[in-house]
């Protein structure tokens, strides 16, 4: 039987260094942390083994300052057999929301902007989503205008009423979520 020997970096290294290793595990350690702190529907979610998933429960329930210190240790010695980056990316989306959700709303926004400017708009709007309503989009449109006319004529010192705005995006919100599904 011949032993196969790793051929060394570009520094004469064979792997990663002791210092390098210990990173990773207080990163894992780091991670193991956050998750400790997820709801269980959050838990639910995630790709996670049984035994880390148990492991996990038990560090929620101890109170015990270095139980808990041993138990975290061991929730990051679990995380090295988990995708990490796979776990990170998915907290992420939970903590920041994703970019496709940001770039959802901002379309939306702006389609709700163009609506209660211009008249066309709302023709346009019937003629890309035609499962919309049209009578009670005209009248959400039509609230929201006449909101708008009346918050220009506010005193600098009362805040603008902003209902029917609100209620305008969660319909265009709705409309445009029912045509991605059709």
């Amino acid at each position: 039987m011949t032993e196969k020997y790793l051929e060394p970096d570009e520094n004469g290294y064979y792997g990663p260094s002791k210092s390098q290793v210990k990173r990773d595990m207080h990163a894992l350690q780091e991670l193991g942390k956050q998750l400790i702190e997820l709801s269980n529907e959050k838990l639910n979610k995630l790709n996670l083994s049984e035994t880390l998933r148990v492991a996990i429960k038990d560090a929620q329930r101890i109170t015990a300052r270095e139980g808990k210190r041993r138990q975290l240790q061991y929730v990051g010695k679990l995380m090295r057999h988990e995708d990490a980056d796979a776990i990170r990316h998915q907290l992420d989306i939970w903590e920041n929301g994703s970019k496709e959700q940001a770039k959802a709303m901002h379309r939306i926004e702006a389609l709700r902007d163009l609506l209660l400017r211009d008249d066309k708009a709302l023709t346009q709007f019937f003629d890309e989503f035609p499962l919309a309503d049209p009578q009670s989009f005209r009248t959400t449109v039509r609230s929201a205008r006449k909101e708008a006319q009346q918050n220009a004529t506010l005193p600098e010192n009362k805040a603008p009423s902003r209902k029917h705005y609100r209620q305008l995006f969660q319909t265009i919100k709705t409309i445009v979520e029912q045509a991605e599904k059709a």
